[in-house]
């Protein structure tokens, strides 16, 4: 253990190095030794060193931590030994000591995900011991004691299975009053330290205050089914979880809230943190369902109907009203600092405002969450308070106004009149309004008078989609256009993401397609914040997605621009993402032309599918579709994009919820190049196929034998040579009768190609089946033919079905016995595939088959429509080539049949037609006229 220490506690040093040359082979050799016995026991001994390095150790924490998600359950590949666990978790609570306290936050985490795995039934002691070690008198190890039993309590908490909920909530009643009392008792610590004007000391009673606090929290909402039983459980948290159990404090609660934010009486008392909660407490309130009536009061709960009762009680006109008015003149203007903000730095004052934290825990956005509830549960009263804010502003036009104290007053009722847009929609005549008023505000080009344009453009967004006449957007791309070149950068932003919304009508924004992309392209290389760049490039992709090949002159730009913004995005992963979302849109624009793009789009592809390489997880999902929609615009198969592909067999052993674009992604290399793509990836792609095979659901099934299908359909005789593993499970489902009507269905498509386009390969297939089944061949084609005449309706495509009808038909004309025997099986389907496919020429009175393809037409597209891809293009010529549509079934059928009653004479025929049921024939007589 000595000597594994030294050369470990060596690679962890190196690792902590700013030299690559040092660091990267350290990270290498650590990364080997991870499934190594006793590895993680070093770590360990190393991180409860605390002679060392803090960044070693650090490291040895994290190396630590990342093992328990990759090999600490029993399952996983290379796991750890029971032995190995169980000393290790003795290890881990042997002291709480760590004089570091991101190590300590560190560690504690750590034994929380042992715990999430492992407690109660392998760590049995883990609880009481850390219940023992908070109660001490040390007050570093109270300290880490109880930051540990926090991460422990909040991990369990988290889990959802019933099982683990019950374990949890045994282990709540066991130490709820515990935890109550160990709150209790620091709390007063801190308040009697705080009297005795001891600073240190009373924060760090504070500390453990919170910690304990958090603790009783989880306890008490995730710890109890009955919590209304219990009067020591009664939190906040609770409106969220239990509902019911809280309507007694219902009242109380929107007193206590109102009062204070929406009344004087908070006035210089509250701060952001306490505003934000009162209003996270109100808005739950307010939108809760438990506390609303059913449509028909009859079928309400009592429950819900005393709730219903309080909250009318509460919130009255005069309070409604009071509550409207004060959100919007006071918590909606824009602040002294965020103004300042915004002449500082105006690009990270755009994202927050259009970014921001989630809405629990930003004022902003949790005032503009709380208005829209409230005005959506409470319209009628309302409506009627913001109308008037209106009609004031209407009545003093600001042109000439600048104060900032007017100006963001009047962004604020803009404000509310953008949230609340459907709401207002039979209220407000916003054509008027915007042709009135607000298109005079746009062009005022006052430096203050920005927050105006700003907060009008966005406002004009919002109303976009709910009401909005037609004629009146090139007058609105006119205003873009112009406010896209504003001197302050916040309102360019805003306009670009209003534009996002304002493309419906393609020939009305054409005309300024040139110019308001140029634009958005200057705005995307001035703006420096990661955030923003990506807001930028998504009104981009929305642009040329709704475009199309329109966009294809003014992308030059672009195109040579985001090579180098990808670069520079190596550590903005998600920044990333919209660069593989824009390029999606570019790709599909483009067409054919995206071939130009290849020198830097394959390597995108490659790096964003290699799941070896970390940032996959980021971007997996968009890489995948960029692959697809590259390989969907590809005119012609290169030796870069075949080498992708091997990227694949990682990613289909994944199994993930990707699996189906992998899906599209193999089918799209058939489609551009089967011979070149299953002569060098066939092997392996079967391998990973028979593998996928053994654990998928049916309709995994189902994808894997439309590869197999589709490699059939365009190359009969290589696709059946390099799929030759899978096809014996294939014959075998269809003779079992596979009971899954859509798995069954594609058997039969596959079988059907091997039937009809490379007999041979059916012959040598079913002589090695009939060996494996120790059958004769002709009793196992017997089989072979009943079970598909009798599963005909679990095919529902129409090609399909005719596909098996040519294929049984191919088997004539013969003397096998066998085969005879089945004739009538064969005519039904034929019969039945004819009723699919013919269609009565109203003129003429003839039949013909619809589903002929004589010659490839390029289809006439309106504006909105766009043109087929180059995969498109493939699969309508290769449509040419395929029997099913270019054999004439009734032509088929004829001359088979005509061929069995060469062979085997008139008298022979007839006989053989005696077996088949009259009517059958009648209908079989009638699509075979005048042939």
């Amino acid at each position: 253990m000595d000597s594994a220490s030294s050369v470990v506690l060596q690679a962890l040093t190196q690792a902590t190095s700013q030299d690559t040359a040092v660091l990267k082979p350290a990270e290498e050799q650590l990364r080997q030794w991870e499934t190594q016995p006793g590895f993680y026991s070093v770590l360990l001994n190393i991180f409860n060193n605390h002679m060392l390095d803090v960044n070693v150790r650090w490291l040895a924490v994290l190396y630590f931590k990342n093992g328990i998600d990759r090999y600490w359950r029993r399952v996983a590949p290379h796991a750890l030994s029971e032995e190995e666990k169980t000393s290790l978790r003795a290890g881990l609570i042997t002291n709480f000591n760590e004089p570091v306290n991101q190590i300590a936050t560190q560690i504690a985490v750590l034994i929380a995900k042992v715990a999430r795995l492992d407690c109660p039934r392998q760590w049995p002691e883990l609880i009481p011991i850390l219940l023992e070690s908070v109660k001490g008198q040390d007050g570093l190890q109270q300290h880490r004691a109880l930051l540990t039993f926090y991460h422990v309590t909040k991990t369990l908490a988290s889990k959802r299975l019933a099982q683990d909920r019950r374990l949890f909530q045994d282990l709540a009643s066991g130490i709820y009053s515990f935890a109550c009392s160990l709150w209790s008792h620091h709390t007063d610590c801190f308040l009697q330290q705080i009297y005795a004007r001891d600073e240190a000391a009373a924060l760090s009673s504070l500390e453990r205050t919170l910690l304990s606090l958090k603790v009783l929290r989880k306890l008490t909402v995730h710890g109890f089914q009955e919590p209304q039983q219990n009067m020591e459980v009664m939190l906040l948290d609770f409106l969220e979880y239990h509902p019911c159990a809280f309507i007694p404090l219902i009242q109380r609660s929107l007193e206590f809230a109102v009062t204070y934010v929406f009344t004087p009486a908070g006035e210089g008392v509250t701060f952001e943190r306490f505003i934000v909660q009162c209003m996270n407490l109100i808005k739950m309130i307010v939108k809760n369902d438990a506390y609303k009536p059913a449509k028909n009061i009859d079928d309400s709960k009592p429950e819900s109907l005393e709730a219903h009762k309080i909250k009318t009680a509460f919130f009255t006109h005069p309070t409604l009203t009071e509550i409207g008015r004060r959100l919007v003149s006071h918590y909606f203007l824009l602040t002294e600092e965020e103004l300042a903000m915004w002449e500082e730095d105006p690009e990270s004052f755009a994202v927050e405002e259009t970014g921001g934290d989630s809405w629990k825990y930003s004022l902003r956005p949790c005032t503009e969450v709380l208005f829209l509830d409230i005005f959506h549960n409470y319209s009628q009263t309302l409506t009627p308070v913001l109308l008037d804010m209106v009609q004031n502003l209407q009545g003093h036009r600001i042109v000439n106004i600048v104060t900032n104290v007017t100006l963001t007053f009047f962004s604020a009722v803009y404000n509310a009149v953008g949230l609340a847009a459907y709401e207002l929609f039979d209220n407000v005549d916003f054509d008027q309004w915007f042709k009135n008023q607000l298109l005079g505000e746009l062009q005022v080009s006052h430096h203050r008078y920005k927050l105006i344009r700003r907060r009008v453009i966005w406002l004009i967004g919002q109303w976009i989609s709910v009401k909005f006449k037609s004629d009146l957007r090139p007058l609105l791309y006119e205003v873009i256009l112009s406010l896209m070149q504003d001197p302050d950068l916040v309102v360019r932003i805003e306009t670009a993401t209003t534009l996002k919304l304002n493309i419906l009508l393609i020939e009305q924004f054409l005309p300024y397609l040139e110019s308001i992309f140029g634009l958005l392209f200057q705005l995307l290389q001035q703006v420096t914040e990661c955030d923003t760049k990506m807001q930028v490039l998504h009104v981009i992709s929305c642009v040329i997605e709704r475009v199309g090949i329109q966009i294809r002159p003014y992308v030059g730009c672009l195109v040579q621009y985001l090579p180098l913004l990808w670069k520079q995005s190596e550590e903005h992963n998600m920044l990333r993402c919209a660069i593989l979302t824009t390029l999606i849109q570019l790709v599909q624009g483009l067409g054919a032309e995206s071939k130009n793009l290849y020198p830097f789009l394959l390597p995108v592809i490659q790096l964003s599918t290699d799941v070896s390489q970390p940032p996959h997880v980021y971007l997996l999902e968009d890489g995948l579709e960029l692959w697809l929609v590259t390989l969907e615009n590809s005119p012609a198969i290169t030796p870069e994009l075949l080498r992708i592909f091997q990227n694949m067999s990682a990613l289909l052993e994944l199994s993930s919820e990707n699996l189906r674009t992998c899906f599209h992604i193999v089918n799209g290399y058939i489609y551009l190049s089967a011979t070149e793509f299953l002569q060098n990836y066939a092997e392996s792609l079967c391998r990973s196929f028979c593998d996928l095979l053994k654990d998928i659901t049916n309709e995994g099934q189902v994808q894997v034998l439309k590869v197999v299908e589709i490699a059939l359909k365009v190359s009969p005789m290589l696709g059946a040579h390099m799929f030759q593993p899978l096809l014996p499970a294939v014959f075998r489902g269809i003779v079992d009768g596979e009971r899954y009507p859509v798995v069954m269905s594609t058997y039969l498509g596959i079988m059907g190609r091997v039937l009809l386009q490379n007999s041979s390969f059916f012959s040598s297939l079913l002589s090695q089946m009939a060996s494996e089944c120790n059958q004769e061949m002709d009793q196992l084609l017997g089989n072979v033919i009943e079970m598909w005449v009798d599963r005909m309706d679990n095919i529902t495509q129409p090609e399909r079905r005719k596909l098996s009808s040519l294929a049984l038909l191919s088997l004539l004309p013969s003397d096998n016995s066998v085969i005879q025997d089945k004739f009538c099986g064969i005519v039904n389907i034929c019969v039945e595939a004819l009723h699919d496919v013919m269609t009565e020429d109203p003129e003429t009175g003839t039949f013909k088959d619809c589903m002929l393809m004589s010659h490839f037409e390029e289809p006439k597209l309106s504006d909105d429509e766009e043109p087929p891809t180059e995969q498109d293009k493939r699969k309508k010529l290769l449509a040419l080539e395929d029997p099913v549509h270019s054999v004439s079934l009734q032509q088929f059928v004829y001359e088979k049949l005509k061929a069995q009653q060469a062979l085997m004479g008139d008298q022979g025929f007839g006989a053989l037609m005696e077996t088949v049921d009259t009517e059958l024939v009648r209908q079989l007589q009638e699509f075979l006229q005048g042939l």
